[in-house]
């Protein structure tokens, strides 16, 4: 074997290592998308948990989503760091903040939605596109909150509409997540919508033998029907995404 041969060899493979490696999906939000322990014990579920059903095996999938973090704690916890560091070209980031955020006597996480909130967001978008990723912004999930007319009513305030508006300023691709799991909740309507979160009576099951009445996380069919309106919006967007989605 020559050395002319050697030297082109020497460059020509991690040019094509590179070319073989796989784009990674990376999520970052709160509990609404975050994995949780023991999922066949456990009836909380996250919808991030549930995406991998619907990728094909072209795309690694890295969900950080995690517990009661906020734009501003996922942050200063170092959590963005982890993603910053695996960032490539080619890689997707789907960022959904939002109830956490929300939470005016905890300084740790509250943000201004006008001011601290939506530079957070715009800093994740900008961060994200210097590595050569793809950003994708999400609004929150709606809680099941329906008063005694049996209209939902929201209780997220700006939060959403500026995730809305930072989209549409940074052109921004942007799954309406609010919107869609509002009309998720309608057609499930007040009393039905109880099987997509977290509501069982005392002794009904093991995991929580004292009952549960959450109306803010889903169960494994909330996961699950949230997953999939998150998917055909994502496929619509036409970010590359979509060629690795089933």
């Amino acid at each position: 074997m020559n050395k002319k041969f050697l030297i082109i060899l020497y460059f020509l493979v991690p040019v094509f290592l590179f070319a073989q490696q796989k784009p990674t999906l990376f999520l970052i939000g709160d509990s609404t998308m975050a994995n949780k322990e023991n999922p066949d014990k456990n009836p909380e579920h996250g919808w991030g948990q549930m995406i991998p059903e619907f990728m094909t095996s072209g795309i690694e999938i890295q969900n950080h989503a995690v517990n009661g973090r906020s734009s501003k704690s996922f942050r200063t916890e170092g959590r963005w760091d982890k993603v910053m560091k695996q960032l490539k070209k080619g890689d997707f980031v789907i960022i959904q903040f939002g109830h956490n955020d929300e939470k005016i006597t905890d300084s740790v996480r509250f943000t201004n939605p006008y001011t601290q909130y939506r530079a957070n967001l715009e800093r994740y978008v900008q961060e994200a596109r210097e590595k050569g990723a793809v950003p994708i912004l999400m609004t929150s999930i709606v809680r099941r909150n329906f008063n005694e007319n049996g209209v939902l009513v929201d209780t997220h305030k700006e939060y959403p509409f500026v995730a809305r508006l930072t989209a549409n300023d940074l052109k921004v691709p942007l799954v309406d997540l609010q919107l869609l799991t509002e009309q998720l909740e309608i057609s499930y309507g007040p009393e039905n919508s109880k099987k997509l979160h977290l509501h069982y009576k005392k002794g009904e099951t093991a995991y929580y033998p004292e009952g549960k009445d959450d109306d803010t996380h889903l169960s494994k069919l909330g996961a699950e029907s949230v997953a999939k309106l998150a998917v055909n919006a994502l496929k619509n967007l036409k970010t590359g995404l979509e060629k690795y989605i089933k």
